[in-house]
């Protein structure tokens, strides 16, 4: 009897879900040309944008850091990595949706009206674990999408100056964040149908120019694939991985987006399985092809000659890149409305004008911490470890650690997980593999490794892993004017250019 009524509730509960999502969206909307055309581009809520947006979120630039990874781990361990993260990452995404229903269930039964809130991932703790697990969850996610944020600014810099070397890193970081800060007019996740779609179309491409033109280089000469060398390039290149597989920071935002949001279950394990076709055998290939030449390119672009294809590439890229900027600052975007009080306004000029202040701090991290591949280590095992890990796994086993909340729960672990005792079992499993080798060992790596990048390039570096300058010459005195007028033949010649000219512009080109 209790599992029949229980059945009888998750249906009701479903469909007064879906309706209230179909009612706060499409009210009164008539079907006219301007409503066709802005839902086909524009207004997005279907379980296919989702995909979009969560495959499109998870790759972005570490794309072209994980053949720098694969130097560090070894090709073996780089490719066991990417198939444990992404599974670990798909179980803990899955985690946050059920704790999302669970959630929004609980507070439609109370008549809360969501019609011009967006749910956050902070308010999903604070509604079932209390206000301690709030500041914990707002603290972790607002800082882990501040320097998300962050490292996509210094990915814009790090791609356009393989087009573009006339302006240092640091200006062109100065530009992009210009261009970036345009995201504060996308009202909310609803409105990047076309941009997930665009993304994906473009990191697909980038994936896959990098594989073609890596076999089609072949192996340089002598290469050499040493990793795994050192522990802390081991762990430093798994935390990236971490990162890599830890996109799903955003993911309550990208389901209350959707129209039914208890689809989400398998989207992010279908996005990562995508995912997957894309990082392995880019990153397989670069490495092979480059080997311990990616230990000092943390870029993958920086070793390939530069073609057509690889400026398409670097412009594709640049373009994702300011998509990713916007997904990772848009839930930054709410968090500072709803604390200024300005998160349900209809203006959305003023919504625009108020969200400024969130872009500053990024621009100016972005130029104090310009270190394109180790700070996604940092990040990954400082702050994804616990966001996207540890968090969601805790949450899920401390919600449902009553019989009775077990009993009422919207929706149970799958039995091919081995119901909730085997969902108990690998929450515990995912918090104690990621405190120990995700938080404790990357952690040591890469922030070893960080810290030596600052004691190397310091703090505001004008140009990181760039060709060192070209030495200046003393310039060949000229004959005087009176030497002129006794030796009117005498006409100085220009110096011949210097070898190491030409080696400066093999390095533009991609060679090291």
């Amino acid at each position: 009897m209790g599992s029949t009524s229980n059945g009888n509730e998750e249906k009701v509960v479903e469909t007064v879900m879906v309706g209230r999502y179909v009612e706060m969206e499409q009210d009164g909307e008539e079907k006219t040309i301007k409503s066709r055309l802005s839902g086909l581009l524009w207004h997005g809520g279907s379980a296919y944008d989702a995909w979009f947006s969560c495959a499109s979120n998870q790759v972005a630039q570490v794309l072209l850091t994980l053949p720098y990874s694969f130097s560090q781990l070894g090709m073996l361990s780089g490719i066991l990595f990417q198939l444990f993260y992404g599974l670990m990452g798909s179980w803990t995404a899955y985690l946050i949706s059920i704790l999302y229903v669970e959630y929004r269930t609980r507070k439609e039964r109370e008549k809360v009206d969501f019609r011009n809130h967006v749910i956050q991932w902070f308010e999903v703790l604070d509604g079932l674990l209390g206000k301690h697990w709030r500041h914990v969850g707002l603290a972790f996610n607002c800082t882990f999408l501040l320097f998300g944020s962050v490292i996509q600014l210094i990915a814009c810099a790090s791609n356009i100056y393989y087009i573009n070397d006339k302006l240092d890193k640091r200006t062109w970081t100065y530009i992009f964040g210009a261009c970036c800060a345009t995201t504060v007019f996308i009202p909310s996740f609803h409105n990047y149908r076309i941009w997930s779609f665009l993304g994906l179309v473009m990191t697909t491409y980038t994936a896959w120019y990098l594989t073609i033109a890596s076999l089609l280089h072949g192996q340089v000469e002598g290469v050499k694939h040493s990793g795994p060398t050192k522990l802390v390039l081991y762990f430093t290149g798994a935390t990236n991985i971490l990162y890599t597989f830890g996109g799903h920071a955003v993911t309550v935002e990208i389901m209350h987006a959707m129209w039914k949001p208890q689809k989400f279950k398998a989207i992010y394990l279908l996005a990562t399985l995508y995912v997957l076709t894309l990082t392995l055998p880019s990153a397989a290939s670069v490495y092979w092809a480059f080997g311990d030449a990616l230990l000092n390119h943390s870029n993958a672009f920086s070793l390939l000659p530069r073609t057509a294809f690889r400026d398409a590439a670097v412009v594709l890229m640049l373009i994702h890149q300011f998509i990713t900027f916007g997904f990772a600052c848009t839930p930054l975007y709410f968090v500072w409305e709803k604390v200024i009080g300005l998160h349900d306004c209809r203006s959305l000029c003023k919504r625009a004008a108020a969200r400024l202040p969130v872009v500053v701090p990024i621009w100016f991290l972005a130029i104090v911490f310009p270190f394109f591949g180790p700070i996604n280590s940092a990040v990954g095992s400082l702050l994804v470890s616990f966001t996207v890990y540890v968090i969601p796994a805790l949450a899920h086993m401390f919600t449902f650690r009553s019989a009775v909340a077990r009993e009422n729960a919207v929706e149970r672990p799958p039995r091919l997980v081995g119901g909730w005792i085997g969902a108990y079992m690998m929450n515990m499993f995912v918090v104690g593999w990621v405190l120990v080798v995700g938080f404790g060992l990357g952690g040591w790596a890469s922030m070893t490794n960080f810290i030596r990048q600052i004691n190397t390039f310091g703090l505001f570096a004008k140009c990181y892993q760039c060709p060192p300058p070209m030495p200046t010459l003393a310039p060949t005195p000229f004959p005087s004017n009176a030497q002129n007028a006794t030796n009117p033949g005498i006409i100085p010649s220009p110096s011949p250019a210097p070898s190491y000219f030409i080696h400066h512009q093999h390095y533009h080109h991609g060679r090291p």
